[in-house]
């Protein structure tokens, strides 16, 4: 059965003024063309029509917005104020977020295809409430006293302390699959330490990046603290990478390009965290709530369009209710409303880009023809824009591709086990370890396999939770270093010891 189609989507008229001039970049707190002069168009997903002109850069503007962001770091404003002051800074953010949360829903749905109502209850509000997380935190990061006992030097005092001190300009390369949340993911912590920043949103969703731009001049962020350049990951996305004026640069995307930024930051040995793929494994055993667990499997892959790092797109289910779980998430890909995020009754909407679309189609097809059967979807929709059916492949196995690699797309392989070793082993065999899910009763069973399984967020009876205060980060090939949390401040820190003889 084919998912059936939303109304198309249209420009909101809150967004035409917005809209209707090409949109530059921020640097040391002016909007500027590219020196190019070269833009690059911007399309609505659902649609497959350009909606922006938008300014490419490349290696000269990160130059400009890298010497601004050193300038801002070393001699400017932010550097001088006070903890609490960068604090009451942050926090404004949030409700400049909050008051402005139509807009940048509009903003998320028009760029990225996610439905509307989504967009603001999850990303604006996360958003919106990562910066006064973040906020707080701007007065609580402190050093320690050490008592030492040094063996050569006997008899002698010492007065030894750590600082813990903002490491400098960095470089930050966001996704666009959570455009607005995932700025705010990296801009927060940042912002808190005292760092100053060159952001690169993702060109296919460049413009919630550029009206948070306008929203952090808005709430008072000194010139050149935060520089936002738009353009391509070949060309801007390389060249901060690469600066040898950038302490450190923080990727969000797949395993692929965050081996590339590797390579990259090697030239001054920049400190680097990864936040990349997944492939993760949702278990479902047969003495967990089998309704929940079901609507729980559906939604840890069909939300946000499938294209999640951490979406359960491996669904391992014991054997006894194999038949009766496939079937039942079968039956929901089958019901959803596909279409424009627009539109109120759009349950799931277009992939991201040409790019994507084609992508996960190849994915359907390989799946296919390596002996998936699809029990609902397997196909594309046949409309404008990027419609992919939601999808759920059964009799698949661990050597498929669909099993084995990310397709970041509404795609699930569900596959059967039958006891606690053979599914520790199943869920950990994959070069990710991102995320997991366990569905049971048993507590001290779903105790045990989150010990086991390699994974760096292990949901239990629910799927996709995500909390400022909550870390989130990868084991193996899903990344380096933590966002979100206490832990991510330790991104943009570096630890000094001082030891004074008395």
């Amino acid at each position: 059965m084919s998912s059936s189609t939303a109304s198309p989507s249209t420009i909101p008229s809150d967004l035409e003024s917005f809209l209707s001039s090409p949109k530059r970049m921020l640097i040391n707190g002016k909007w500027v063309n590219a020196k190019s002069g070269k833009t690059f168009d911007v399309y609505d997903p659902a649609t497959d029509q350009v909606i922006a002109k938008v300014a490419e850069g490349d290696r000269d503007d990160i130059n400009a917005a890298v010497s601004s962001a050193r300038a801002a770091f070393d001699s400017g404003p932010w550097s001088k104020m006070t903890a609490s002051e960068r604090g009451r800074l942050i926090w404004k953010i949030g409700d400049l977020i909050e008051a402005n949360a139509d807009e940048l829903a509009q903003l998320e749905t028009l760029d990225n295809g996610k439905p509307l109502a989504v967009a603001k209850v999850a990303d604006v509000a996360l958003a919106a409430d990562m910066f006064r997380y973040m906020a707080g935190w701007a007065t609580k990061i402190e050093g320690n006293t050490i008592s030492l006992n040094v063996p050569y030097s006997p008899g002698s005092e010492f007065h030894a302390y750590t600082l813990k001190e903002p490491i400098g300009v960095v470089g930050q390369i966001i996704p666009w699959n959570f455009p607005l949340l995932m700025a705010a993911w990296k801009l927060g912590p940042a912002l808190a330490t005292g760092c100053t920043i060159v952001l690169k949103p993702a060109e296919q969703t460049p413009l919630s990046a550029l009206r948070l731009g306008e929203l952090v001049a808005e709430a008072g962020i000194p010139d050149g603290v935060v520089n936002i350049v738009t353009g391509f990951g070949e060309t801007a996305g390389a060249a901060l990478a690469s600066h040898n004026d950038v302490d450190k640069v923080a990727f969000t995307g797949s395993t692929e390009v965050g081996k590339l930024i590797i390579g990259a930051a090697t030239g001054n040995l920049k400190k680097v965290t990864l936040e990349l793929g997944g492939k993760s494994p949702n278990v479902i055993y047969d003495d967990a709530d089998i309704d929940t667990a079901i609507a729980g499997a559906a939604d840890a892959i069909f939300f946000n369009q499938g294209q999640v790092c951490s979406a359960g797109s491996r669904l391992y289910v014991q054997r006894g209710i194999y038949d009766e779980v496939v079937a039942g998430v079968s039956e929901i890909a089958a019901n959803m409303k596909v279409g424009s995020g627009f539109d109120p009754e759009t349950q799931m909407g277009p992939l991201v880009s040409r790019e994507q679309f084609d992508r996960v189609s190849g994915f359907l097809r390989a799946g296919l023809a390596e002996g998936a059967e699809a029990s609902a979807g397997g196909g594309t929709v046949d409309r404008n824009g990027y419609f992919v059916q939601p999808t759920v492949l059964k009799n698949a196995s661990p050597e498929m591709s669909v099993v084995r690699e990310e397709i970041f797309g509404p795609v699930v392989a569900a596959m059967p086990f039958d006891n606690d070793g053979e599914i520790t082993t199943q869920a950990n065999n994959s070069t990710y370890g991102l995320a997991a899910g366990i569905w049971t009763r048993d507590i001290s069973k779903a105790h045990r396999l989150a010990k086991s399984v390699k994974a760096g967020t292990v949901w239990v009876n629910c799927y996709s939770i995500f909390d400022a205060a909550l870390p989130f980060g990868g084991y193996k090939q899903s990344g380096w270093g933590r966002e979100m949390g206490h832990a991510a401040l330790e991104n943009y820190l570096q630890t000094k010891s001082v030891c004074v003889s008395l």
